[in-house]
């Protein structure tokens, strides 16, 4: 009614009804919103200061008035009063946000603010008057009415602060958040959140939410919102209320100014202690899961770090990570990129020893450090994210750059020149001292990266360019690696620079130090030390420098020799346990020759194996184990090059420990019982990452003669029991090398070096191994079901290991295109095969699996089918010998043709013709002996009339009568019935 009067009335008939004086003149302490509210509408339209109101609006009348302290404390008690009309909120409430943040312009200063805070060295801009007034204003009714009233009071004044703060922000300058979200109301938020069942909870979620979409995509307030919530929760907020508020609004920058001044916001929170609160929650310090993992006073382990430690530590891991979701211009991230690396080299490397700020002439800048001291945790986090900042952007930077641009887009480059400068700066050192020998170590990388820099520079794009570049990176990795694991990377250090010197040769690497002979004979060979100083170095190394080692190993891998190949096999193949230490009697000398026992197959005490074991009942394999599959890692033997010396089951200790200094550390280890799980799974660590250099090296020779080694030595190491027992992913790791890097390799090893005999002997004894038997043992009863299905499927993957193998063999010797009676060994193979199948319960191979390698290789097929008719008819089990009659059936199906064409169709009649006396006998044996099973006659009669309708197709149905013979004719046709009577009346079949 008011609004609607005239303002005479208002005046002269509202002011002056002695009724409202009554009204007012009443205690405020009682609380009435509704007489505040009516007070301010009535100023508001009239906007006379009346002696009315003085108990309930300051007189006379302003803002900062209204908002001062004092003022808002006396009418505190009418303002808790407004929540008698929740859900609604009280009208009194949007009057006083129009008072208090009247001018909607302010959005403007976040513009001002944002370019002001991305200037360097320059003041920031003096405020006016009427904003410094409006900033009391706002920090004052946060403070009194939000915090020191509403968020002390019950639940349903804790809703209506929230709902006051969501009126707040649509016109909210950016600038005047940290006023908003106070550290009591931050802490409020969490203690809320961090309970499911609280209250409040949806109140809260429903805030954090318009929260969220009142930053939108404005960088300046998601600067605000991300610093005001980590800063007041001590980075814990996301940890602590479950949700991924934080993490989400980091995710959306967008901009290169936008990251630039949450960049700038974050340095000021690791450098400026002084604003992160200390304030304890209102539920005494409610913390996350990582809060309370050891003593704050143990500054060194990142578990335990104080609560600036935690902030700090999250300062350091969000740079960097800023820049996984950030889609900029190659140069405007490489401007963020080198903001961030600077910030971190300069905390992490760094101390100042005359206090905490220093000024680069050099570079034109200023850096500052926190007052206390940073912990060593802290500096290793920073040495840490550097290594993956250099690592990403490397990846990033794929091919070599252009000369030219070499400095303006690397960041490797640019780092070593800012190390360089600040390490020249006589306040500054670094913030750990080193010894002696990392200290040499230290300086000695800076310049061979110097000088391979320079070098890089002057090269054309290519092979050479890369190579180089690549060496660099793993020169800066290993000088940060020097820093991050002082003691440890000295001696690698000295080896990788020496690498440098001899593969490198042709530059101005070569001074006239005298240090290190290079051209003695005697030396050993470049790629060998390399590899040596790879296989030192990745034990302890950190996961950008593994990168950059694989990186530098893709350019050198070429140029490998047998021992450094072997070096890196060997490591793959060794256990804990030595060969000397097995159980006695698990290998059995008197089956087999070592040299033909491939992959340590061994020949069990020969067991009974019943028709259920081999497969004829069909039985699921499920439910036996392979207890009885024991390999061993055995010496290459005869299927490797004569440099294959890869056998030292037999060393004792001693000579052990001298065989490899990176393998001798993990043994020592595990002599100490305590110690014996850390040992083997470090072992496991490093068996994955040298897995990871032979994948490189694979992928970059694939036809090459040295897969035939790598593949033998990889298949002994899977097929080792303890590969299984140590760890399921060494296996896994093995099984994807094989299968995706060797045997659906784009190439194969081709030439004449690869011998025959070589691939006769990996023929032989993978189908050797893929004809093992599955048995069970007496011990298998005590195993839990759990284990024997993981055995049972250990002995599947095996076998498949033995087929897959095969078929890569047999098409490596189909490419040298042999001749038929070089091929004889393999024929031999093959029958030998053949015969132990058809012969012995003890070999279960898969006819399936013959059938396939007579598909893809026919000619095998070809000329084992006489052998195969010759055998058939005369297998023991009816199983077997039903199951040799699908393996004849598809080497015939690959001799007849297709088509009409004449020439082809006399060939294949000429086999046929060849082949129909051991045919005839075969359908003789058959007809003789038709199994007793059903299901068998079926197969035997499904057999016996494709062969007749081949028989018919090519006219010798006459020829094949008369080698039958009348007593086998009456027993097909006995058997076989009207089968072989309507092929007896008919020369040629339709079909």
């Amino acid at each position: 009614m008011v609004e609607k009067l005239p303002t005479e009335a208002v005046l002269n008939h509202i002011l002056e009804a002695p009724r409202l004086r009554e009204w007012y003149e009443c205690d405020p302490d009682a609380g009435n919103p509704d007489a505040l509210l009516l007070a301010l509408r009535i100023r508001e339209k009239v906007s006379v200061d009346s002696e009315i109101f003085g108990k309930i609006l300051p007189h006379p009348f302003s803002p900062s008035r209204l908002f001062a302290s004092d003022h808002l404390s006396s009418i505190t008690n009418c303002l808790k009063e407004s929540t008698f009309c929740q859900p609604r909120i009280h009208g009194v409430w949007p009057v006083l946000v129009n008072i208090l943040l009247p001018d909607v312009v302010m959005q403007a200063e976040d513009v001002v603010s944002a370019s002001n805070s991305l200037k360097k060295h320059k003041k920031s801009r003096k405020s006016s008057s009427s904003e410094e007034e409006v900033v009391k204003t706002v920090q004052s009714f946060c403070e009194v009415i939000i915090e020191g009233s509403l968020l002390l009071s019950s639940h349903d004044r804790k809703h209506l602060a929230f709902d006051i703060l969501l009126l707040l922000l649509p016109r909210l300058p950016a600038s005047f958040i940290p006023y908003v979200l106070s550290h009591k109301i931050v802490q409020c938020l969490m203690d809320i959140l961090s309970t499911k069942d609280s209250w409040l909870y949806k109140v809260a979620q429903h805030f954090l939410k318009e929260l969220s979409d009142w930053v939108g995509n404005d960088d300046v307030r998601r600067v605000a919102v991300v610093v005001a919530l980590q800063r007041h929760s001590n980075a814990r907020f996301d940890g602590i209320t479950r949700t991924k508020t934080v993490r989400a609004l980091v995710t959306e920058f967008k901009t290169e100014s936008g990251c630039m001044l949450f960049i700038q916001n974050l340095m000021s929170m690791f450098v400026d202690e002084g604003h992160s609160s200390d304030e304890p929650s209102d539920q005494s310090q409610t913390t996350d899961d990582n809060s309370e993992m050891g003593s704050v006073e143990d500054k060194d382990s990142i578990g335990a770090m104080a609560n600036s430690d935690f902030l700090k530590s999250w300062v350091v891991e969000s740079l960097p990570s800023i820049l996984k979701h950030l889609k900029l211009e190659p140069e405007a991230k490489f401007r963020v990129q080198k903001e961030i690396l600077k910030f971190l080299a300069v905390q992490g490397l760094f101390s100042a020893s005359l206090g905490s700020e220093i000024t680069s002439f050099e570079l034109q800048e200023k850096f500052k450090w926190p007052k206390a001291a940073t912990s060593s945790a802290i500096c290793r986090m920073c040495i840490e994210q550097i290594q993956s900042l250099l690592a990403n952007a490397h990846k990033i930077e794929g091919l070599h750059s252009l000369a030219s641009g070499l400095e303006q887009s690397d960041l490797g480059s640019y780092f070593m020149r800012f190390l360089s400068t600040l390490r020249n700066i006589p306040s500054v050192s670094l913030f750990r001292s080193l010894s002696d020998e990392d200290e040499k170590a230290f300086e000695k990388l800076q310049e061979m990266e110097t000088r391979l820099s320079r070098e890089e520079k002057n090269s054309v794009i290519g092979a050479e360019a890369n190579k180089l570049h690549a060496m660099r990176c793993l020169l800066i990795q290993l000088l940060l690696q020097v820093l991050l694991r002082p003691g440890e990377f000295s001696e690698a250090a000295s080896e990788l620079i020496i690498c440098c010197k001899k593969a490198f040769a042709a530059s101005d690497l070569l001074d006239s130090s005298g240090e290190e002979e290079l051209d003695n004979d005697a030396d050993p060979k470049l790629m060998d030390v390399l590899v040596d100083t790879f296989l030192s170095l990745l034990p302890q190394s950190s996961a950008p420098m593994r990168s950059a080692i694989e990186q530098v190993f893709k350019h050198f891998c070429n140029d490998v020799t047998n021992d450094g190949l072997l070096r890196m096999l060997r490591v793959i193949k060794k256990d804990l346990k030595p060969a000397r230490h097995r159980e006695e009697g698990s290998e059995d000398d008197g089956d087999d020759d070592d040299d033909e026992d491939f992959l340590g197959i061994e020949e069990e005490e020969e067991e009974e194996v019943d028709e259920a074991e081999t497969g004829e009942t069909g039985e699921d394999e499920e439910q036996t184990d392979d207890c009885d599959v024991v390999v061993e890692v055995e010496e290459a033997g005869k299927e490797l090059p004569d440099d294959s010396d890869d056998s030292d089951g037999g060393m004792d200790d001693d000579a052990m420990f001298r065989m490899d200094a990176y393998l001798a550390q993990i043994f020592k280890e595990r002599k100490n019982q305590a110690g014996g799980e850390t040992a083997q799974s470090q072992l496991v660590l490093f068996k994955l990452r040298v897995l990871s250099l032979l994948e490189v090296y694979l992928h970059e020779n694939p036809g090459n003669l040295r897969v035939l080694m790598v593949y033998s030595n990889l298949a002994q190491a899977f097929v080792n029991p303890q590969t299984a027992e140590i760890s399921e992913q060494l296996g896994q790791r093995i099984w994807g090398i094989l299968q995706k890097k060797i045997f659906k390799a784009k190439d194969i090893p081709k030439g004449d070096a690869v011998l025959l005999t070589n691939l006769e002997s990996l023929l032989e004894k993978n189908l050797k191994l893929a004809s093992k038997p599955l048995k069970r043992k007496k011990s298998a009863g005590i195993l839990s079901k759990k284990k024997q299905s993981a055995m049972s499927k250990r002995h599947k993957m095996i076998i498949s290991l033995a087929q897959d193998s095969t078929f890569w063999i047999l098409k490596i010797i189909d490419a040298r295109d042999f001749s038929e009676s070089e091929l004889k060994g393999v024929f031999d193979i093959f029958k030998g095969e053949l015969a132990r199948y058809l012969e012995s319960k003890t070999s279960q191979i898969k006819s399936e699996f013959l059938k396939e390698i007579f598909r893809r290789r026919p000619w095998i097929g070809h000329h084992l089918l006489e052998f195969l008719l010759e055998i058939c008819g005369s297998a023991k089990s009816e199983f077997r010998r039903v199951g040799a009659l699908d393996l004849v059936m598809e080497i015939l199906k690959s001799m007849v043709t297709s088509g009409k064409d004449e020439s082809n169709h006399d060939a294949s009649k000429k086999i046929f013709k060849n082949h129909l006396q051991k045919l005839s006998h075969l359908i003789k044996e058959l007809a003789t002996k038709m199994p007793e099973k059903q299901s068998r006659r079926a197969e035997v009669r499904k057999f016996c009339g494709k062969v007749f309708r081949y028989v018919s197709s090519y006219d010798l149905t006459k020829s094949f009568l008369k080698c039958l013979g009348p007593e086998a004719g009456a027993a097909c046709e006995s058997q076989l019935g009207e089968l072989y009577l309507n092929f007896k009346e008919s020369r040629v079949s339709c079909n």
